[in-house]
């Protein structure tokens, strides 16, 4: 009988933790970039008081 092959296991799940470690900071860095981008679009004059 073969004996379990316990490094090739190890290496797949490890591959799957990077893989999902990978995936998560770069939903980070796409909910800055969005976050970054949205409020200088939506309010360039908030900063000055309106002129009567």
């Amino acid at each position: 009988m073969a004996k379990p092959n316990y490094q090739y296991e190890k290496r797949q799940k490890d591959l799957a933790k990077k893989k999902k470690q990978d995936e998560k900071q770069e939903e980070k860095r796409q909910r800055k970039l969005d976050k970054e981008s949205v409020p200088s679009d939506e309010t360039p004059n908030q900063e000055s008081p309106p002129e009567v």
